[in-house]
Parts: structure tokens; sequence; C-alpha cells
């Protein structure tokens, strides 16, 4: 099995090292990512200007390792092209929750729904990370257990899995659809000039079986997903209805 690994952290992240070290065990493994952070780029592509495709300048324990000047997708796509065959990609371990409404904006997830479009079975990985690093030592069995459960699952193309900071055990669950409050906080930099943080926070408590609550209690979150956005009931309510000429 061929398994490409990227995520929008970057390529100097520790999430992502962990990740292709535990991926080895499932498979051949090389690392695309982007060459600077990509967070919350969602699935922005570049098609502006020219992508560059460049060994790492860190090394993966024998792992063959790039950097691209672009985003998650950019990395699948351009990743996938010049590696041929390839059979799954990971995106992660996620320095962060991709919980929720940030399914929307994650360039994480973005990285494994691009490998679904080009074919490819998708997987995307995070975990909290607060002031302190992520224990990814702690998270190793976990993650070993999650790969193992989904990678030779054929039925399952696109999963979003989140792991809490001290796993017990292991959820499917589904997306947690609430309402979120959107709050910008105004700030002021060294030089006086005023600046603006976007920041959200959830108005209602999680729902049981969904990946917040998954995770609050707790429990690796595992959440299989599809790319197509269609609302089946509505367009069943109103495809009776004629449109204008």
């Amino acid at each position: 099995m061929r398994i490409l690994v990227t995520n929008d952290d970057g390529i100097y992240s520790p999430g992502i090292a962990a990740l292709a070290r535990i991926a080895t065990r499932f498979g051949e493994v090389r690392v695309v990512a982007p060459d600077v952070e990509q967070s919350s780029m969602g699935h922005a592509i570049t098609a502006s200007r020219p992508l560059f495709y460049k060994k790492s300048p860190i090394t993966f324990e024998g792992i063959e390792a790039y950097r691209v000047n672009g985003t998650p997708a950019d990395c699948v796509a351009l990743g996938s092209h010049l590696w041929q065959k390839t059979d799954v990609v990971l995106s992660g371990i996620n320095m962060g929750a991709n919980l929720g409404n940030a399914m929307w904006h994650s360039g994480t997830l973005a990285g494994a729904k691009q490998a679904v479009l080009l074919g490819m079975k998708g997987i995307a990985l995070s975990t909290p990370a607060g002031k302190t690093e992520p224990d990814f030592d702690l998270l190793e069995p976990y993650v070993e257990k999650t790969l193992a459960t989904l990678l030779e699952n054929p039925h399952l193309s696109l999963v979003n899995v989140n792991f809490p900071k001290d796993p017990q055990g292991m959820k499917w669950t589904r997306q947690s659809v609430r309402q979120y409050d959107g709050r910008v906080v105004p700030g002021t930099d060294p030089m006086g000039r005023k600046h603006y943080w976007f920041t959200v926070a959830p108005l209602e408590p999680a729902e049981e079986g969904t990946d917040r609550w998954a995770v609050e209690q707790g429990y690796v979150s595992i959440t299989p997903l599809r790319l197509d956005l269609t609302n089946e009931e509505e367009l069943v309510r109103v495809q009776h209805q004629e449109l204008p000429a």
C-alpha cells in the first residue's frame, strides 16, 4: 500500500512526523506537506503561480519527504501526480481539533477530500492543542488502532478522525451541526495599529453521538463523510415546483 502523508500545519510539525512514522507499519510512506503553515486554508488550490516540490530540510526517519509552496490540496494533487499509484492519503495529525463546523474551513480535512476527488481514500486526523504540545506518544496506540480499522475497510473513502488528549476508547460519530457565535475580537499591535481576530464558540452543548460529544467524553471520534453536499430531503420537497423559464 502506498500512503501519502500531508497536513496543513507545515512540514516542520511534530504531528506529521508522528503520523508518518506510525503509517510505515501499514505500507510505503512518502511525506508531501506545505513549506509553511496553511491552517484554516480550506480546500484552496493554487492557480495563479507555479508550485515547487523540494526535498524536506528535515529528515523523517528514512521516509522520503518533500515540501511544497502551496496548500494541503496542492500537496495531495502534486504528490500523487509525482508518486503514481498512491492508494491513500493521511492528513495530519493536526495541532488542533477539527470538529463540527471546523470541517468547512479545515485545511487538514481538505487534504483528505482532495484525495477522494482524485480517486483515493482520504483520512484526516486531528487532536486538540493548547499551551502545551499534544503527547503523540500517548496517542500512538490509538492512531495505530484507527489506521488498522480504516485502511482495510473498502466502504470508507473519506473519514474525519479526532483524538482527545487522553483517549479512553473509540466511537463512530456524525458531524456536530450547531449554531456558533462568530466573534470578532479587536486588538492593537505594538505599532498602535488596529487588528482583529476572528473566532467562534458553540452556542449549544454537543448532541450525544456527534464528534464534539465523543471527544468531550474522552473518545476517539471517527466520522465517515461524503463529498456530495446535496440536501436530499429538500430536493425531493421542491422538485415538483416549476421554475421560471
